[in-house]
């Protein structure tokens, strides 16, 4: 009869992962991914190195796992933060404005998410990530558009070039924690114009 764990054992198991995955994102937002080697997430997490790899048989399996956990509650922000009523351009504005200000308040954590050197498959991830948020993106313009609000324009094209826009220029403020005032209206104003409008007042767009 093959073994089953009882409820107990497993409440044990997810409860340690839980414990190995926070030490880990506390980690990676001090030190980035080239910190987490997982003798210094057991170290973090209370366990032995032992029961990280029980959970995590490599580092990038746990590198994985990070980077979903973290990016997922920037999706699930940023899914907030358009949810609520408004144009497209003022959901895109929003979008604009919640990504990029919760990059700068944890700048070590976006820079690992956004641009630090990672293995192979949490590149994939990566993509992935810039995926969902052009998807959201993409699909505010593309509203705007069909109601006449928005100009004529490829909200898909439009909508990456958007994701693309904001990653490169936090990527320099995140690198070096100096951002300035002004990066995240400079954001805003560019988001307006790139959509069609021509000022930070020009949220017409529904």
């Amino acid at each position: 009869m093959p073994y089953r764990r009882t409820p107990q054992v497993q409440a044990r198991l997810d409860s340690q992962r839980v414990a190995i995955v926070d030490a880990a994102l506390a980690i990676l937002a001090e030190h980035g991914y080239p910190g987490c080697s997982m003798a210094a997430v057991a170290a973090r997490a209370g366990i032995a190195t032992g029961t990280v790899y029980k959970h995590f048989p490599s580092k990038a399996e746990l590198a994985v796992e990070l980077f979903r956990t973290a990016v997922g509650r920037e999706v699930r922000a940023i899914d907030e933060a358009m949810a609520v009523p408004g144009t497209a351009t003022e959901r895109i504005v929003a979008f604009v404005e919640t990504f990029a200000g919760r990059a700068l308040k944890s700048p070590r954590l976006a820079y690992a998410l956004l641009a630090e050197p990672v293995d192979p498959a949490v590149e994939t991830e990566r993509l992935a990530f810039r995926r969902t948020f052009r998807g959201q993106a993409a699909k505010q313009i593309a509203r705007g558009v069909h109601s006449g609000a928005l100009p004529p324009q490829d909200p898909e094209t439009t909508a990456a070039a958007l994701i693309g826009a904001v990653g490169e220029v936090l990527v320099g403020p995140l690198a070096d924690g100096n951002p300035h005032p002004d990066v995240i209206p400079s954001l805003v104003t560019f988001a307006i114009r790139a959509l069609g409008g021509s000022d930070v007042d020009d949220t017409r767009g529904h």
